[in-house]
């Protein structure tokens, strides 16, 4: 999903990853981040300690950038959503 959307939108993504007793510790704590697994678009929590669908975040990407929201997908035999 992330790579479809860098090549989508002018973003960068950074990725975090640690053991899960380093998310457990005073210093984590004190960066003020969300519990893993989370996603955050700038300052912006979207989802803690979930997933989030990629029409989710990139409807937060888009506002983020002052962009227009993307159509929801289409669901149904034809269009089914994924």
């Amino acid at each position: 999903m992330m790579p479809r959307l860098v090549q989508k939108y002018d973003i960068e993504i950074e990725t975090i990853a640690k053991a899960n007793a380093e998310y457990m510790t005073d210093e984590y704590f004190e960066l003020d981040l969300p519990m893993a697994p989370a996603v955050m678009v700038a300052d912006e929590i979207v989802v803690e300690g979930t997933d989030v669908s990629e029409f989710e975040l990139e409807k937060v990407i888009c506002r983020h950038l002052d962009l227009p929201e993307p159509a929801a997908p289409r669901k149904g035999i034809f269009g089914r959503a994924g």
